[in-house]
């Protein structure tokens, strides 16, 4: 995907920042995904329910927003078949490693630690830019993938 699309991305982040201005403005709570769905998962096991209900629909809204720019734009999300799984598999399980060693993820350091000026939510987002630049490039242009 190498499209230039300003419309839908502007869009799209003022959607993100909207959504993570109310969710701290209704629970107090910031929008890291990553510590959203570790918390859902931890409440259904320790039987949290109210804590679970807000996380449940925060992570469902994400889904049904997606089927929604789907049904309604008409635009199917282009995905990458040709990848090898075993290097799509090894990218979430770095991720996920990076986002536990990170204390958060691209959305919670990126959309929230920035808001609020957090020095170490630059470093953090500088990391996962330079890194995300990195890999495509070793990507696109020493592995040919």
């Amino acid at each position: 995907m190498t499209e230039f699309t300003p419309v839908p991305s502007l869009m799209g982040g003022a959607l993100i920042g909207m959504s993570a201005v109310a969710l701290l403005a209704f629970t107090g709570r910031l929008a890291g995904v990553s510590n959203i769905a570790h918390g859902l998962i931890a409440g259904l096991r320790h039987g949290k329910s109210m804590d679970v209900a807000w996380r449940f629909v925060f992570l469902l809204g994400m889904v049904a927003a997606t089927w929604a720019y789907f049904f309604l734009s008409g635009v199917a999300v282009n995905t990458r078949q040709h990848y090898p799984s075993g290097l799509l598999s090894l990218g979430g399980l770095l991720v996920g490693y990076g986002t536990s060693m990170g204390n958060g993820c691209t959305s919670g350091h990126g959309v929230c630690g920035l808001g609020r000026l957090s020095v170490r939510s630059l470093v953090a987002t500088l990391t996962f830019m330079v890194t995300g630049g990195l890999t495509v490039f070793v990507l696109r242009h020493i592995a040919h993938i």
